[in-house]
């Protein structure tokens, strides 16, 4: 306004260029120099000159309006999802299963929409998200485990059930077992252990099957449990969807009974879900999860 003021000489001409009325131009330009405060404006005549401080706002004011319409387009470009960002944080088994089938798909729909990955087990990936330094989490809790209130200041997506299955070599006796097993019948085996969160979960179901499991060999790296498993070193107890992320070579796996499951989900906070970027990718998240084996 204050431009227009300054190119046209007059308020009345300002208000007609702008659309609106003399008195609004008035008011408009006694709020801004009394928010600069000092004089913009004198008259001479019939027409407005600026003062000097008015002159030095009037240069920085076509900079200023090309900033503003620029934040303006890139805001309706990121509610359009003609560009925006995602901080992915996803669990091994998740970065190699469930994200490259989502992340496809939403490059597909949306081009301009980059996402990042990062990788960290829950509880380290919740902790990220609730520190700002992700938009998404994916994350996963087993059935009847303590702590079902962690996520409750949280947006949480469900993407699918997850189904512990044992793995045995190939020439195990119980290999070849149509339908499912006891856990108790591998009491007396050497196991390999998978990730900590994993590890703990697999000592509290042997313990409640009455036995202690005799751990020869502890991995983070799930291909390395099932290398060691298919090389006839021990048994072991994964995530199904673990399984399905490596090839099985040399080993089988096994249903178990009881079964013991785990909620795999999508985290965000509750402002990020009113991101149309989030969104997008929480949708594509869960499409994948029901398109998983896993899941059926």
């Amino acid at each position: 306004m204050l431009r227009a003021v300054a190119s046209t000489g007059s308020f009345s001409a300002a208000g007609r260029e702008l659309g609106c009325t003399q008195p609004a131009v008035s008011q408009q330009m006694k709020a801004l120099e009394s928010s600069v405060g000092t004089p913009l404006l004198v008259r001479t005549g019939r027409e407005m000159r600026l003062t000097q401080a008015g002159e030095a706002l009037v240069r920085h004011a076509a900079g200023i309006i090309a900033g503003l319409t620029a934040a303006e387009e890139e805001v309706a470009a990121i509610a359009g999802l003609r560009a925006g960002r995602v901080r992915l944080v996803s669990f091994p088994s998740g970065s190699s299963t469930l994200v490259p089938t989502a992340l496809a798909a939403l490059r597909a729909a949306h081009p301009g929409t980059r996402v990042s990955l990062e990788e960290a087990e829950p509880p380290k990936s919740v902790e990220l998200l609730r520190e700002g330094d992700c938009d998404v989490a994916l994350a996963f809790r087993y059935e009847g485990a303590a702590g079902a209130e962690e996520w409750d200041d949280l947006v949480v997506r469900p993407l699918l059930t997850d189904r512990l299955v044992a793995l045995v070599p190939e020439g195990h006796r119980l290999a070849r077992t149509e339908g499912s097993v006891a856990i108790g019948e591998l009491a007396r085996e050497s196991w390999i252990a998978g990730c900590p969160r994993c590890r703990g979960q697999l000592v509290e179901v042997c313990e409640g099957a009455g036995f202690a499991p005799r751990i020869d060999f502890a991995t983070d790296d799930y291909p390395a449990v099932v290398g060691l498993v298919g090389a006839g070193l021990g048994v072991a107890v994964l995530p199904q969807l673990a399984v399905e992320s490596v090839r099985p070579r040399g080993a089988r796996t096994v249903a178990l009974e009881p079964a013991v499951r785990r909620e795999i989900v999508a985290l965000t906070l509750p402002d990020l879900a009113q991101v149309p970027a989030v969104t997008a990718t929480l949708d594509e998240l869960a499409r994948a999860g029901a398109r998983q084996p896993a899941a059926r």
